[in-house]
């Protein structure tokens, strides 16, 4: 309830203060399971990427976000509520599980789930290997994956700024992919590997980074 009381104020502000140029929308199911796979420059990437997507998606976010022990933790929790963010645990491959698992079930009711494959925020503007939870969700879901590019986040909000300041937002959402799970139901892990390969090679050619043949190992701040 709260979502749907938030998002129509949020909307318009998000719009006013970084002109969105959102392309490819109506690659977006309107309904049905579907995860947005997004790059990862910018703290604010998961908090934008519901107030521009055509339908409501939710992202995961850490469970002490939810806390409201004083005012400004009271404003971040409502506003994640707002955006349909998912409070989790964080830390650890256990963690780490809990969260797919909670995503799957949101995806078997119908929803649009958004994740950062790289995981941490890229800190030089190098796109980085992804990890493979993306494809574990979209093989045991049959969800199909948009590859979704974000351009400009970076500059919204750099690395150490507090706040964001207006500024330029480009959204680019690619042709949906599909991973169906291999036919004998062997060799799962490197099927994984290849499904998450292809996602960041899709969201490569839309966002024109840079490629890193290796894991963004940084976790701070996101």
């Amino acid at each position: 309830m709260l979502a749907q009381t938030l998002r129509p104020i949020l909307r318009p502000v998000a719009a006013a203060a970084f002109r969105p140029d959102v392309h490819g929308g109506a690659n977006v199911p309107r309904d049905g399971p579907v995860i947005l796979a997004v790059n990862h420059l910018s703290f604010l990437d998961s908090f934008l990427i519901p107030l521009v997507t055509p339908r409501r998606v939710s992202f995961l976010a850490k469970q002490e976000y939810f806390r409201s022990d004083n005012p400004k933790q009271w404003v971040i929790r409502t506003f994640l509520t707002g955006i349909d963010a998912i409070p989790v645990p964080r830390g650890g491959y256990r963690a780490a599980q809990e969260s797919l698992e909670i995503a799957l079930e949101l995806l078997r009711d119908g929803g649009a789930f958004g994740i950062h494959p790289e995981g941490s925020r890229s800190r030089d503007g190098r796109l980085y290997r992804g990890r493979t939870g993306v494809a574990w969700l979209a093989i045991a879901s049959g969800a199909p994956v948009v590859p979704v590019a974000l351009i400009g986040t970076d500059r919204i909000q750099p690395v150490g700024a507090r706040f964001p300041r207006p500024g330029k937002l480009t959204v680019h959402f690619g042709t949906p992919l599909r991973f169906p799970p291999p036919p004998d139901g062997r060799h799962l892990a490197r099927a994984r590997r290849a499904a998450t390969d292809e996602i960041m090679a899709a969201i490569a050619a839309l966002s024109g980074q840079k490629v890193a043949d290796e894991y963004n190992e940084l976790s701070a701040g996101g």
